[in-house]
């Protein structure tokens, strides 16, 4: 009985052994990458919907809001009225003003006659001092008679000084008054809120009866034509983009309805903590109206593979971003080969066109079992 039990029990190891063996030496179906063509290389980066030219704009100076002239969703012109506040104290400096130009303007044309008065009485004293002196030389006139009209001659040039003079501060105060005039009739006009550009009215603020600050915002502006996509792209992928590519972008309330765009700016620094760039995209034809900070995903498209092997991530050991160890069939065997990327995808797979012996098939997944050298049967998989 021992003895049958010796043998039953070593048959059966004979039959799992060879079970065993069976199972190791014959080929196990391994699922590989096939060869694609006119392979699309993208990155992928997650944003907002920005403008170019935006603009919260207000008045430069404080008053009350009493007419409000454009909403929500208007389309005004450049210089189209906007927004007033309550003019009346501005109305009542700039009459203050003009009726100082007008003071100025009068003490000016005094001031211009007494000179002229002046001048025409120097010239008439100085021609009596003249015949006087000519008299006293003769002996006909009094020497005293003389130098007394000499002396009335010199005292009408200095009044003829004194009135340039006095005319010539008349002049100063007319530029004055017509500067303070100006300088009222601005701040008036900053009492109308006017659109400094062709813009959308994306926001109103402020509702008549307001009271208002300086530089406080009562609309907010947004040029048409200058909306674009602000996407933020991890910068490990971001070494292929380029100005000019094209993309598609997706609007969080159009999904599944991409948008053909390009790639219009890239930025010159990264994000520090998240270690992203900024990438700037026009859409071509959009359809609808864009919304302001509406989040978008983006798909650029940074280059195209004539040939390529795609391999998910994590069929890579060890990689680095740039290189890694895959498993390969090469004539019909399991192997370990060191391969490096040519290109990542915004999917997660990589791309692989170059670096492999002839032959040689990537595995697309591992699985339990395998070792280097243990038969192989390749089959056509989908990464």
């Amino acid at each position: 009985m021992r003895l049958r039990s010796l043998l039953l029990l070593l048959a059966a190891l004979v039959v799992i052994g060879g079970g065993v063996a069976v199972a190791r030496l014959r080929p196990i179906a391994v699922a590989v990458a096939p060869v694609e063509q006119d392979v699309a290389v993208t990155v992928f980066g997650l944003g907002s919907v920005e403008a170019q030219v935006v603009a919260r704009i207000g008045f430069e100076v404080s008053g009350t809001l009493v007419r409000v002239a454009a909403d929500h969703g208007d389309l005004v012109r450049a210089g189209d009225e906007l927004a007033a506040l309550n003019p009346a104290s501005a109305e009542a400096r700039l009459a203050r003003a003009e009726a100082g130009l007008q003071s100025a303007e009068a003490a000016a044309a005094r001031a211009e006659a007494q000179r002229d008065r002046a001048e025409a009485l120097s010239a008439q004293r100085q021609a009596t001092a003249r015949r006087r002196r000519d008299l006293a030389t003769r002996g006909v006139g009094s020497q005293e008679s003389a130098e007394l009209a000499e002396t009335e001659a010199a005292a009408a040039v200095a009044d003829v000084a004194v009135n340039r003079a006095d005319a010539a501060v008349a002049r100063a105060a007319i530029a004055d008054a017509r500067a303070n005039l100006l300088a009222e009739r601005t701040a008036l006009a900053k009492h109308r809120l006017l659109a400094p550009f062709d813009a959308l009215v994306v926001t109103r603020h402020r509702e008549p009866g307001t009271a208002l600050n300086p530089g406080e915002a009562v609309f907010t502006l947004v040029a048409p034509d200058s909306y674009w996509v602000l996407a933020f792209v991890d910068e490990g992928r971001a070494g292929g983009l380029a100005v000019g590519q094209p993309a598609r972008v997706t609007l969080r309330s159009r999904p599944g309805q991409p948008m053909t765009a390009e790639v219009v700016r890239i930025g010159l620094e990264a994000d520090r903590v998240t270690e992203e760039r900024r990438v700037w995209l026009r859409c071509r034809g959009c359809p609808g109206q864009p919304v302001l900070g509406e989040q978008a995903e983006v798909l650029i498209e940074t280059g195209r593979l004539p040939r390529a092997r795609l391999l998910p991530e994590s069929a890579l050991h060890g990689f680095d971003g740039a290189k890694g160890t895959i498993w390969t069939v090469e004539d019909g065997r399991l192997a370990r080969r060191e391969v490096r990327v040519t290109a990542r995808l915004a999917d997660g797979r990589v791309a692989l066109t170059e670096g492999l012996p002839e032959g040689a098939e990537p595995v697309l997944r591992a699985a339990s079992g395998f070792a280097p050298g243990r038969a192989a049967r390749p089959v056509p998989g989908t990464p």
